[in-house]
């Protein structure tokens, strides 16, 4: 552990020469460019170490919880970047972060702004975060316990230890170049034109990094000088360190990649495929592990059954099954409900059967599959390989050949020799130009009636004279709720829209419920749920209510013959 602490303190002195560190340096000697002693590039390193190492260590339990993407935060260093670098040049920036500094004067001591710590401080909270994939093994090690969510004090130690390293000529080459310009003449004369013009390069490196140029500018330094920085951290490249390592992560750490940049250590293949998260009910199988199907393709695919986007891929999927499931595809449903009433296991089980689905299915009620996927879509497919990797992913409907094609090169590198299925999926068009409109008061859009919605309670509405595209209004008694609207006898509902069919999920309190539906002020009748211009609700599904020739805008209108009926949400196709 101590031989750890130390060589982990002494990668992090190293890394300052590291090519994934050289775009960065811009930024540090920017902040040496003010004649302020010591007290702004102290607030660099001081705010580099608290960053840094919160962030290595909480960064993944950070998206976890807040659903914030570590690009957004990443973007957010950029920004605060950004807005120093034009400080040194535009005047009304600078007059706006030196009121801002004023008034923050009680956490800056003495009154300090944006020249002395606490506006050091800040710019060093935004390079730690910066700063991660530039570490070495030792640290990359220790995130990998941290992704898994193992912070130990061992890893709060090393992870402390390395970000005083990295600290400690970082602080040199600050203060060096402010002592410059306080003892060379000609540099003191300039020093206004010099801090301009680092403020240019200091915004001009902040927008090469949002644009990943300082990526590339890393790949082109190792492509161009491929022994540049090997023997930096030569002194990691030892057997003791190599095994201790290996005992920290859990993992065989290759002696080729000793002392290369992180970026160097990740898996060229994606992520490590997350476990299923075991808890919810079983349907077509028993309970699956990814751990257990190691060796086998694995599509796992997030849906909900009253979504049509969802429903539109079923075809797709039942022919993959049927085509590949006796040579190694596996395909595993993860049901995370959007509504309320999805949750209910008979519901579910109904679905699965009316809509033939064979695969196996979970059920993920309370959405920990799906967050330990950081998944934001239904539907979405993840499709991985062999050795449990994330290869590819699609989020909505369509590629359907590109996803069978990667099914396809999946299997074979588990050794699949045999003819497999030539690629053929049907398209399918969305003609819809209006989007998903939700009808309960949590999540309502494009809602035109000139009354409040009163949440929760019954309440009387009118519909506009005129009603504009992709909106909807209420008309008569309805009771809103956050989920969905509940029309009384007699409500009537208004929607313009512009699409070939029209859906609207549906369930009823009870007895089975009419709905009359009119286009364009006429009864309509279109087959399929709609019987003779009236939809019979008598489950918790999505209903087809029209199924035009041609895409167009029209006027919907539904009429309501009872007060039986809930409804959540149109889309459109």
């Amino acid at each position: 552990m101590i031989l750890l602490i130390a060589f982990a303190f002494l990668a992090g002195v190293v890394t300052i020469l590291s090519p994934c560190i050289l775009p960065l340096l811009p930024i540090i000697l920017s902040s040496s460019v003010e004649i302020t002693g010591k007290k702004r590039p102290l607030g660099v390193v001081v705010g580099f170490v608290l960053s840094f190492t919160f962030f290595t260590l909480f960064l993944s339990t950070i998206v976890r919880f807040s659903g914030i993407p570590a690009e957004s935060l990443r973007l957010v260093s950029v920004v605060i970047l950004i807005i120093f670098g034009l400080s040194f040049f535009v005047p009304k920036i600078q007059l706006f972060i030196e009121q801002l500094f004023s008034k923050l004067t009680r956490f800056a001591p003495n009154g300090q702004t944006k020249h002395g710590f606490f506006g050091g401080f800040v710019v060093g909270l935004s390079l730690g975060l910066l700063w991660t994939p530039c570490v070495g093994p030792i640290l990359a090690s220790v995130i990998s316990l941290a992704l898994s969510g193992a912070v130990t004090t061992q890893a709060f130690a090393i992870t402390l230890s390395y970000s005083l390293g990295t600290a400690i000529p970082m602080f040199i080459i600050m203060q060096a170049g402010s002592t410059a310009l306080q003892k060379v003449p000609w540099l003191l004369q300039n020093s206004g034109k010099i801090q301009k013009a680092f403020g240019v390069l200091m915004v001009v490196t902040a927008i090469g990094i949002f644009i990943n140029l300082d990526r590339k500018f890393q790949t082109f330094i190792i492509n161009k000088f491929p022994k540049y920085g090997v023997g930096l951290t030569k002194f990691e490249d030892i057997e003791s360190v190599k095994k201790q390592l290996e005992s920290l992560s859990g993992k065989e750490i290759k002696r080729q990649d000793l002392g290369k940049p992180m970026f160097n250590l990740q898996s060229p293949k994606g992520p490590k495929a997350p476990e299923l998260i075991a808890g919810g009910v079983w349907f077509n199988s028993d309970p699956l592990t990814l751990a257990e199907l190691k060796g086998k393709v694995v599509i796992i695919d997030f849906w909900t059954y009253s979504c049509i986007n969802c429903q539109r891929t079923f075809p797709y999927l039942r022919k993959w099954y049927e085509n590949y499931k006796d040579k190694g595809l596996v395909i595993i449903g993860v049901h995370s409900p959007e509504f309320e009433f999805e949750k209910n296991e008979k519901n579910l089980a109904k679905a699965i059967n009316d809509f033939q689905l064979k695969h196996p299915i979970v059920q993920d009620n309370n959405f920990d599959t799906w967050r330990a996927y950081n998944n934001r879509f239904w539907p979405a497919k993840y499709f991985i390989d062999k050795e449990g990797y994330i290869r590819y992913s699609h989020f909505g409907e369509g590629e359907y050949d590109e996803s069978e094609r990667v099914i396809q090169e999946l299997l074979k590198e588990t050794g699949v020799t045999e003819a497999l299925t030539p690629v053929n999926n049907p398209q399918y068009q969305n003609y819809a130009e209006t989007e998903e409109i939700y009808l309960g008061f949590g999540r309502i859009g494009n809602f035109t009636s000139p009354q409040r919605i009163s949440e929760n309670t019954l309440a009387t509405y009118t519909a506009p004279a005129n009603l504009s595209n992709n909106s909807v209004a209420y008309e008569g008694n309805w009771n809103v709720m956050e989920e969905y609207a509940n029309p009384q006898k007699g409500a009537r509902l208004l929607l313009n829209f512009k699409s070939k069919e029209v859906f609207l999920v549906m369930r009823t309190k009870g007895s089975p419920a009419k709905v009359k539906v009119y286009l364009d002020d006429k009864l309509q009748y279109f087959g399929d749920d709609n019987q003779n211009g009236v939809v019979t609700v008598d489950a918790d599904r999505l209903y087809k209510l029209t199924n035009l020739p041609t895409p167009g805008r029209h006027i919907l209108r539904l009429e309501f013959e009872d007060e039986n009926v809930q409804l959540f949400a149109f889309t459109f196709g």
